[in-house]
């Protein structure tokens, strides 16, 4: 968790990623324990809980966040004074649910990057089963 803290600015209740799997210069892969106390469950289809679309895209996003800040330390740069914010979303594809219980495995893949436009793509899987499959772009503002 230290990792993760030191990577990205985000915090319970609004980190969405528990572990570092692996990282190398293509990507990295994450995983998420999907609990059943979640703050978005009481409201999100009650007596069927599903976790929002929108919160497993920011799983991606947060594990992306990770991989530039590595990306960055390796090439002796740093975050400092900067934070990778979303600007785009494309092909954003959702192909099955995910529940209280389930552990999600995040895995983004480095494209390009452009200046300071970093072009990526991510999935989500759980049980081996393609949950989402997202391209997006991260930008690094000071």
């Amino acid at each position: 968790m230290k990792e993760i803290y030191q990577s990205i600015p985000h915090r319970p209740p609004f980190l969405f990623v528990d572990e570092i799997v692996e990282i190398n210069k293509e990507g990295i892969i994450t995983t998420r324990e999907i609990r059943k106390d979640e703050f978005y469950f009481q409201g999100h289809y009650p007596g069927n809980p599903l976790m929002p679309g929108v919160l497993l895209c920011e799983s991606v996003f947060q594990t992306a966040g990770i991989y530039i800040q590595n990306k960055l330390c390796e090439s002796k740069e740093s975050l400092i004074g900067k934070t990778p914010i979303l600007s785009r979303i494309k092909e954003a594809k959702f192909k099955n649910m995910v529940r209280p219980g389930d552990k999600i495995t995040i895995k983004v893949v480095f494209k390009e990057a452009l200046g300071k436009f970093y072009f990526l793509r991510g999935t989500i899987k759980s049980k081996d089963i393609l949950v989402l499959s997202v391209d997006f772009t991260l930008a690094l503002i000071e």
